[in-house]
């Protein structure tokens, strides 16, 4: 592996941790670029297939959204429909008449890329409000020593919202490693067209090699009936990364290039990076606000 790619991706890492553990506006700031940047990425993916998306517009109701789901989490609900609205009126009085593709471009940029990336910021903001030390909303650990007790479980007496975004980004890299390595050394059998050098064996891999991370983080965050809630939550982690992972190869490889962009050092763009990350964050969210508990109750 290249040290290009070595040392952009342990940067990637730090930074997103440091985002994460700040919370607040902190992580918001860091997810606006992030969906900035991959809009900027998906639409030149759309141009080069001939389509003419109202990108401007849909890159600033999605920057919009982030910005309310920091106030009101309903509110931001209904700006998906809203800002749909919007962006079908701008591509009526644009010079050229628009087409089914633009309008569909469009839409699918704000779902895809501002959408479903909102809900990192839903699930961040879990807790943090009474947990909040620093200006912006921001959170800083105060007790390090109690933090790392692994027998007193002191991870549960961290904001929800960092726990469980902390949980997710460990069972997506593990997911994506685990396939890696197994797939590159004892993969045989190829998993999709979509992505020739993805194989069963190591996305089988990488799925288990989530649960086994949910596991843990279900025992220790003393979630409700660890051993089923942490093997959905790893199942559900695993197979949303999966599928995110070729939806982005699939988009690819219909505009016919081999990466979204070359913003990151032997990595490729930004989508390419977090393309395992797109579908996580709405599915881990909704299991934590609607299924653990229902599970708490039983």
């Amino acid at each position: 592996m290249p040290w290009s790619r070595i040392i952009s991706g342990i940067i990637a890492i730090a930074l997103a941790l440091l985002a994460t553990l700040l919370g607040g506006w902190y992580f918001t700031l860091a997810i606006a670029v992030v969906v900035f940047l991959g809009q900027e990425e998906y639409f030149n993916l759309v141009r080069a297939r001939g389509i003419f998306p109202a990108a401007k517009t849909t890159m600033f109701v999605s920057q919009a959204l982030l910005v309310i789901c920091n106030f009101n989490e309903t509110l931001a609900d209904a700006v998906m429909p809203i800002a749909g609205t919007l962006i079908c009126f701008y591509l009526l009085f644009q010079p050229k008449m628009a087409t089914i593709a633009d309008i569909s471009a469009s839409i699918m940029g704000l779902f895809y890329v501002g959408y479903l990336s909102s809900y990192w910021v839903r699930l961040r903001s879990l807790g943090s409000l009474a947990n909040s030390n620093l200006p912006f909303g921001g959170y800083w650990p105060t007790d390090w020593t109690n933090i790392f007790n692994l027998q007193q479980k002191g991870f549960a007496s961290l904001p929800q919202g960092l726990t469980l975004t902390v949980l997710t980004f460990f069972c997506i890299w593990a997911a994506d490693i685990g396939a890696y390595i197994i797939g590159k050394f004892f993969g045989k059998t190829r998993l999709s067209d979509i992505s020739p050098k993805k194989t069963v064996e190591g996305a089988v891999f990488g799925i288990t090699a989530s649960i086994a991370v949910a596991l843990a983080g279900a025992y220790y965050l003393q979630f409700p009936k660890f051993l089923f809630t942490g093997v959905a939550l790893g199942l559900l982690i695993g197979i949303a990364s999966l599928l995110g992972d070729l939806t982005e190869s699939m988009l690819k490889r219909d505009a016919g290039v081999k990466d979204s962009g070359q913003l990151i050092p032997g990595h490729g763009g930004i989508l390419d990076r977090t393309d395992s990350y797109i579908f996580t964050a709405p599915l881990v969210y909704y299991f934590v606000t609607l299924l653990l508990p229902l599970l708490t109750d039983i």
